[in-house]
């Protein structure tokens, strides 16, 4: 017979249970917080480009303001280090009792520099960035490519990024200066010594480095924006000093010289070039493509079983284009016949000059604007999201990828950046360009960084490609249904094709780093299916050539979520809320596919 008392006491024992549990997870949790930070700190002092980006390098941290990552071989070898005795004191760390968001920060922190020491430990070539969260999407065999090494990034970094408010940020810009030259040769001597065990960018992706360096090198000095937006802010903020001739001198005889040095470097290196597109003719090629595809996708999946849902994908894509074409009115030839003369249509092109530019970015703009007013049906929670929509820099857009998102600072001081490479108009017809805002702005990227910033720093730190990727695909099909293209058949239209263009990578993708697939093989098939101006088809397979398997993310990660959704709906039923679970994907913060699979778990549990 149960009494009243045995039931007050096996209670009592429950909540006293419970309690110690509880104060046991704080206990425990008190010991992490400080490792996280410890650690944070080590990769903040590894990668003060990425204190800057996210607006950690003032205070007892100004000193960073000044440093950039050590590019030559004997740092790399120390940033290999680092990230191992980071690794260490993480597995030495009891997490058996954290409680679930603790478990969660640990398991993405552990699963992160497991990652990147198993490429540290593996391959010893090229250039892995997993623990820099500015570029830890764009790791790559090659040290420098269009897209990657200092002068892809640098610059940028800092007329953008850097702050120039008072004369202590000035001295560090200059500092900086030093810096970048100086890894430019060390970028020199990695690639040097990357080639004497066989590792060579492929022709072409040698051609368009050594065109854009040349170009920029060919500028007069005073003329560089590194010289100007240093002297010009300086001035905007009253800050007394000659820095213009200052800045000048240093591109002039440092700079400049250490850029020369690497066209040398490259134009040694091109005479040994081969036009072989994929890393399987590379030492462990094999081997790289499967790391670097577990880089891009945070699964164990192979590039066959990648390869298949690709092709899967496009089929059931391409379906569904079809059907809207016809709809249209359009119905001879193949889909991506239609939508390459879609792409020619004078009603959808700007002039590709200076005035067509500005109309297309005044567009964009609007875009972003009618779409803050729908997130309500799609969040509980709404956040400021601040954004500038800008061009990719004249002197780097031949190898930048067309589209990008820069998160802001973490404390919100500064918007984030959405650019668009406009060195051509016509590779955007109007109506792929609404797909792409909601992915690399509202809801997508810069709606997405926003959430990073209630968490701890070293989360920040961290980026897991697939479901950065993945959640701004799922942000574009959000926007088709809260019914941004009610009255825009072509934009949906380019929605799909956005869709199948991410497909088509899985597949162009795994058959140029594992199938043998040429780069004329991989652009030919691309542009059958898609429908894609040649031109950009051109750029976006050259730059799959140099970050193997991070093109892989988007569509990977999207399907994931989608997944996720659907077992939701189907475990909760009339309960399920689109806005809690989107809540839910976004407060957890990026992670691995794996975690997210946990966290999403405990939310259709909890509901």
């Amino acid at each position: 017979m149960t009494t009243r008392r045995a039931v007050l006491s096996r209670t009592g024992a429950l909540g006293l249970m419970l309690s110690l549990n509880g104060s046991l997870a704080r206990a425990v949790a008190a010991q992490l917080a400080p490792l996280l930070d410890r650690l944070s700190e080590s990769m903040l002092h590894d990668y003060p480009d990425a204190a800057t980006t996210l607006g950690l390098d003032s205070g007892l941290r100004a000193a960073l303001q000044a440093g950039l990552p050590d590019r030559s071989v004997a740092g790399d070898a120390k940033l290999a280090d680092s990230c191992r005795d980071r690794l260490k004191e993480l597995r030495a760390f009891d997490a058996s009792k954290l409680s679930a968001s603790d478990s969660d920060n640990y398991d993405c922190v552990l699963y992160a520099h497991e990652l990147a020491a198993e490429g540290y430990d593996n391959f010893h070539f090229g250039d892995n960035t997993l623990m820099n969260t500015w570029r830890a999407e764009n790791g790559s065999p090659f040290v420098v490519s269009q897209g990657s090494g200092f002068f892809a990034t640098v610059p940028d970094l800092m007329t953008s990024m850097h702050k120039v408010e008072t004369a202590d940020n000035a001295e560090a810009y200059l500092l900086r200066l030093s810096a970048y030259a100086k890894g430019l040769d060390g970028e020199s001597e990695r690639m040097r010594r990357d080639a004497g065990v066989g590792v060579i960018a492929p022709d072409f992706v040698l051609d368009t480095v050594l065109g854009q360096q040349a170009a920029y090198l060919a500028t007069p000095v005073a003329s560089w924006e590194l010289v100007s937006s240093l002297a010009s802010r300086a001035h905007a903020k009253s800050i007394a000093g000659d820095w213009e001739a200052r800045a000048r001198k240093l591109c002039e005889t440092a700079v400049a010289p250490a850029l020369a040095r690497q066209i040398e470097t490259l134009k040694g290196l091109r005479t040994h070039a081969t036009h072989v597109a994929g890393v399987g003719k590379l030492p462990q090629g094999e081997a790289y493509y499967r790391w670097m595809l577990k880089v891009g996708t945070t699964t164990t999946k192979t590039p066959d079983e990648v390869h298949r849902i690709g092709v899967e994908q496009v089929g059931l894509i391409t379906a569904q284009m079809d059907q809207l074409l016809r709809k249209q009115g359009l119905s001879s030839g193949s889909v991506g016949e239609r939508m390459s003369a879609l792409n020619k249509d004078p009603r959808f092109l700007y002039a590709n000059d200076d005035a067509g530019r500005a109309q297309l970015l005044a567009y964009l703009n609007g875009l972003i604007a009618d779409m803050r007013t729908r997130l309500p049906r799609a969040f509980a929670t709404l956040k400021k999201a601040d954004l500038l929509i800008k061009r990719v820099p004249a002197s780097i857009e031949a190898g930048m990828p067309d589209g990008y998102e820069e998160d802001g600072p973490l404390d919100g001081s500064a918007p984030a950046s959405y650019y668009i490479n406009l060195r051509n108009t016509t590779i955007w017809p109007k109506f792929t360009l609404p797909s792409l805002s909601y992915h690399e702005g509202v809801p997508g990227h810069v709606w997405q960084g926003t959430f990073m910033r209630d968490l701890p720093t070293i989360r920040a730190q961290l980026a897991f490609n697939a479901y950065i990727e993945g959640w701004a695909l799922y942000a574009e099909q959000l926007a088709d249904e809260l019914g941004a293209y009610e009255t825009d058949p072509f934009g949906r239209l380019g929605f799909l094709q956005s869709m199948q263009f991410r497909a088509c990578r899985l597949v162009v993708d795994t058959g140029l780093h594992a199938k043998d697939w040429s780069r004329e093989q991989a652009i030919t098939w691309m542009v059958e299916r898609n429908g894609n101006p040649i031109d950009a088809v051109t750029h976006e397979i050259d730059r799959y050539c140099v970050w193997p398997g991070q093109a892989c993310g988007y569509k990977m990660g999207h399907l994931e979520i989608i997944a996720l959704r659907d077992r939701a709906k189907r475990v909760l039923g009339e309960r399920f809320d689109l806005r809690t679970f989107n809540d839910a994907l976004l407060t957890s913060g990026n992670l691995p596919l794996t975690v997210l699979d946990k966290v999403m778990e405990r939310y259709i549990q909890a509901h």
